[in-house]
């Protein structure tokens, strides 16, 4: 039955171990086009790209990932602690866990009799999810959906009500692909629908019905963000071609505005209006036509831009009290004007959005990125240690003729930035790849010692997950090497015996009270692969600590010379 979930998971799941790209594509555009009635056709993308719900919708299941773990534990009718934990913490993933327990546990197996539920079904179910409070309630719904589900159905329902990503190697560039390819659609018009809709589902059902063109822009529903790349993997040609901003240490946010009403969107396109109650006062004090600014909220005090970790405490705050907002006050800046005076600008060159949001700005007091011109390498070296200076990750670079594009990461807008810091950590587990490296292990759990740590008993602790930044040749020794370290097995995962130490690089240290450390990396990549240490060498979970404040108590370069961004602070 082409529109049963169990379909969809299937296709989920056969993406998930296919290798190239473009057979990935294949596939969901075969499904995609598999699907005859209209709103299934819009769930499969919306759950396959975003989740249960809309990104742009704001709704959630709220059932977290510990509920989810203790109720599956129950079901099993296993202990959480001895068997749930050891098993999750091994394959890296609550949802597979649960899966490989429900296909071998007799007591889950008496317990299943799939139904074959529909997409609707699903979407029915995350609905009442969102709508029941009670915390009873929710179980109750969840307990009955395993039971009508097989074991793979199971692992795909509990990823969508975790919104975003399926983890198969497949994020909405892929969709918006497949989509173009399931419905005849030319691409670059898929990809400016989806950037008016925000919505996959609305993508997917106007480009099944030919009408892509009837897609407009409408105020106060939030348009996807261009992004950028990595200097690292582009090459620049000519460095004159491009202008230069910070890239602020803060929040990515888009800003809808007319007159008193006022909306903020996060990256993710999620409504954060509440969380900033002082941006928004900003803005209705302005008494401003119908715009859209892209732009970044930071913690702004003491004339000087505050570290991100201080603007954590604000996100996800609907109702801030007044000592977080004396403590840690916001600011928008804005570098980029996506609407005004009645019209969309992502078809323009830079530099002319440039001077229409300079003029805006200047009317009405707002601040702005301060744009430097770039003459040779040099200037951007000046500048980028100017942007440490003030605390901030690094540049912006934007070619000056570059529209506002989405859906790919190209040459238009490069970031530059340093890395946060390293330390020296060991592998605890190797996950078995997918796609290109299916057959290797590629994927590893690194930890750091917490052996004279009194709070613990364990020796090493997990701090981060990374698989990147080996060669081809480095990951083929270590698969070598961890046939000799593996001390169990859990499927695709290996408890390794801890030998192999790695120098891990990360972008920030964040603090995450979910995990066995309290701190989580961001974007941890391997940099170096230390043959040479011992375990003796692996730095501990006290040094992290040391880390992160150290990084809070960083002086940083007030905005009072060489400013980063314009504004007349009254």
């Amino acid at each position: 039955m082409t529109n049963s979930f169990l379909h969809f998971c299937e296709t989920a799941q056969r993406i998930l171990e296919v290798r190239a790209t473009n057979s990935k594509i294949k596939y969901c555009a075969d499904y995609f086009a598999q699907l005859s009635d209209n709103e299934d056709i819009a769930l499969s993308a919306q759950f396959l790209g975003e989740g249960a719900f809309s990104t742009s919708s704001g709704k959630r299941a709220s059932v977290g990932h510990r509920t989810i773990a203790t109720l599956s534990a129950e079901f099993c009718e296993i202990d959480y602690e001895k068997v749930f934990r050891p098993c999750r913490t091994a394959t890296g993933s609550s949802s597979e866990t649960i899966e490989k327990l429900l296909r071998n546990l007799p007591s889950a197996i008496k317990k299943m009799n799939p139904i074959g539920l529909t997409l609707k079904d699903v979407s029915h179910i995350a609905e009442q999810l969102y709508t029941t409070s009670k915390r009873d309630s929710k179980h109750a719904i969840l307990i009955d959906t395993w039971k009508k589900m097989t074991p793979l159905e199971v692992k795909y329902f509990i990823r969508i009500l975790g919104q975003g990503s399926l983890r198969i190697g497949f994020e909405s560039k892929s969709v918006v692909n497949a989509i173009s390819k399931a419905f005849s659609q030319k691409l670059d018009k898929v990809r400016l629908v989806h950037m008016l809709t925000g919505s996959l589902a609305k993508t997917a059902l106007l480009a099944k019905q030919d009408k892509l063109d009837e897609a407009t822009f409408k105020l106060f529903s939030p348009i996807a963000f261009m992004l950028a790349s990595p200097i690292e993997s582009r090459s620049v040609e000519n460095i004159q071609n491009y202008v230069a901003e910070e890239k602020f240490d803060g929040m990515r946010c888009q800003a809808h505005v007319e007159g008193e009403q006022v909306m903020l969107f996060s990256r993710d396109l999620n409504d954060i209006t509440s969380s900033f109650p002082e941006i928004i006062e900003f803005f209705q004090q302005r008494s401003l036509p119908e715009i859209v600014l892209d732009g970044e909220i930071c913690v702004f005090k003491n004339n000087t831009i505050l570290p991100f970790q201080l603007l954590q405490k604000r996100m996800g705050v609907k109702k801030p009290s007044k000592e977080l907002l004396n403590e840690f006050p916001v600011l928008f800046i804005a570098y980029d004007l996506l609407y005004f005076d009645g019209e969309t600008n992502f078809n323009q060159a830079l530099s002319l959005r440039r001077k229409k949001l300079e003029q805006l700005c200047s009317q009405f007091d707002i601040p702005i990125t301060s744009q430097k011109e770039l003459n040779s390498e040099s200037d951007v070296k000046d500048l980028f240690s100017l942007a440490i200076k003030h605390g901030n990750e690094g540049l912006m670079l934007k070619r000056k003729d570059s529209t506002y594009e989405y859906g790919q990461r190209k040459k238009s807008w490069l970031k530059v930035k340093q890395p946060s810091g390293s330390i020296d950590t060991v592998i605890l587990y190797a996950h078995a790849g997918s796609g290109k490296r299916g057959g290797t292990y590629s994927d590893f759990t690194l930890g750091i010692s917490v052996k004279e740590d009194e709070r613990y008993e364990e020796e090493f602790i997990p701090i981060g997950k990374a698989y990147g930044g080996y060669s081809n040749k480095e990951l083929k020794e270590i698969n070598k090497r961890i046939k000799n370290l593996v001390q169990e097995r859990f499927g695709p995962t290996l408890l390794l015996k801890p030998e192999i130490i790695v120098e891990l690089e990360f972008d920030e240290i964040q603090v995450n009270k979910r995990t066995k450390a309290k701190y989580t990396l961001r974007l941890p990549r391997f940099k170096a692969i230390r043959w040479d240490l011992s375990t003796q060498d692996v730095d501990t979970l006290k040094h992290v600590e040391e880390l992160f404040q150290h990084k809070l108590n960083q002086k940083r370069l007030s905005q009072d010379k060489n400013p980063s961004f314009y504004f007349e602070l009254t």
